[in-house]
């Protein structure tokens, strides 16, 4: 058995100086963490909650450029999506199926339509027979013209006759050969002549107005039987459906060899060439909008901008839909109906009272807001202002440098004072 080495101690006396610091030294450690020990009971006891820092995200209040914008969601569609119609009741021949590429011009579809057949076959009968009588009533008027001009003619020649019997009887007349009763017949038939020679002038003037406005007639009927005969032919050949633009077939509404009636629609091509982005931007935003704005829009891994060119006036489920045409360069790898989110610039406000957006925003209305005080949450009533996707405006309540509770305020529950555990 081992013995211990109890024999061998011995007691020593502390000095008195020894005992009296180290007496001292217990009790100002003592007074310290009675005094801590009260200060945190007192904040516990002004504090109806007890939260983890963990759990929450505080932001510091600053000052700077606060840029309102919105975020929303939309989608890359065609900037040229014609919808093609049948232009008459008519049995439809598909010449493409959905999905197909085209070219501006190619036969699409084909309608067979016996009435605008028909009625382009009397346009052309009747246009044929105005022709024929405009060519006779030139031929005709060339006629009276001949005839009106023959009588004026005979009636100068006449006239022409009078006169020189008329010299011929006052040559005669100075030396007593003639009777003065033939002399005067012969001054009457001058006269007579010359009346005749003045109307068949102006008959054959008259007459000859008479024919070109006849034959002006005929050409204006001809001219009217020409445009319609126009109109026709273009009906008969819109028969034809052919691609107003390259692209590619996006829909068939009908189905090969169906009989459709008049405006109903065949088919929906899509341009890719030409794309937008139509964005679905809820209607408390749209008092702030105006065309030309910009966007900034993601497209997967990248990134694009653009102006708002078009705004829907009519609101459906509280949304209304905007247009976005890119600036620039048109991105590339777009498909249609592709899913995008963007961000729409509203207005730039600087030198502002700022804070980062949380959660407190919805959660508290807006109204109230939790700033840090010595490790407590202290619930305080805020106004706002402007807000952006990033930031919200600071009116007042809180000023540069106070640090607020943006995340985490549920576990809050409306309380005044919250203690926050590091």
């Amino acid at each position: 058995m081992i013995r211990d080495t109890s024999s061998q101690d011995a007691v020593i006396t502390a000095a008195p100086a020894q005992n009296f610091k180290r007496r001292a030294l217990w009790a100002g450690a003592v007074l310290v963490v009675i005094a801590g020990a009260a200060l945190l009971l007192t904040t516990w006891r002004g504090s109806e909650h007890s939260v983890s820092a963990s759990r929450l995200r505080i932001a510091e209040v600053t000052r700077g450029t606060l840029v309102r914008d919105a975020s929303v969601n939309g989608r890359v569609v065609a900037a040229i999506s014609p919808t093609l119609y049948s232009t008459a009741q008519s049995t439809v021949t598909l010449k493409t199926n959905a999905g197909d590429t085209v070219k501006k011009g190619d036969v699409l579809a084909v309608l067979e339509s016996p009435d605008l057949a028909d009625a382009l076959k009397r346009e052309q009968s009747s246009y044929n027979q105005l022709e024929a009588e405009v060519a006779r009533q030139q031929i005709l008027a060339k006629k009276q013209k001949l005839l009106a001009q023959r009588e004026a003619d005979t009636a100068e020649i006449d006239r022409l006759s009078a006169q020189r019997t008329l010299e011929r009887y006052e040559s005669v007349g100075q030396v007593g050969i003639i009777a003065k009763i033939d002399f005067q017949k012969a001054k009457d038939a001058l006269s007579s002549a010359q009346i005749r020679a003045s109307h068949a002038s102006k008959a054959a003037g008259l007459e000859s107005d008479d024919v070109a406005l006849a034959l002006r007639t005929k050409v204006n009927e001809l001219d009217r039987q020409r445009l319609s005969l126009a109109n026709a032919q273009r009906r008969f050949d819109e028969l034809t459906v052919r691609a107003p633009v390259d692209g590619f077939v996006g829909t068939l509404n009908v189905q090969n060899r169906s009989v459709v009636a008049a405006n109903t629609p065949l088919m929906t091509l899509v341009d890719l060439s030409k794309l937008e982005v139509e964005l679905e931007v809820p209607e408390t935003y749209v008092a702030d909008m105006g065309l030309g704005m910009t966007a900034e829009i993601q497209l997967g891994e990248g990134r694009a901008t653009g102006k708002l060119a078009a705004l829907s006036p009519e609101v459906v489920k509280n949304q209304v839909l905007a247009r976005v045409r890119f600036d620039g360069a048109q991105p590339k790898g777009l498909r249609q109906s592709q899913r995008v989110s963007a961000r729409l610039l509203i207005e730039e406000k600087p030198n502002v009272v700022m804070l980062p957006r949380g959660p407190f925003v919805e959660g508290e209305g807006g109204r109230f807001a939790y700033v840090m005080h010595d490790g407590v949450a202290v619930r305080t009533p805020i106004t706002l202002g402007a807000t952006s996707v990033m930031a919200v405006e600071i009116l007042s309540g809180l000023k540069v440098g106070d640090k607020v509770v943006i995340a985490g305020t549920d576990a809050f529950n409306n309380a005044a004072r919250v203690s926050v555990n590091q």
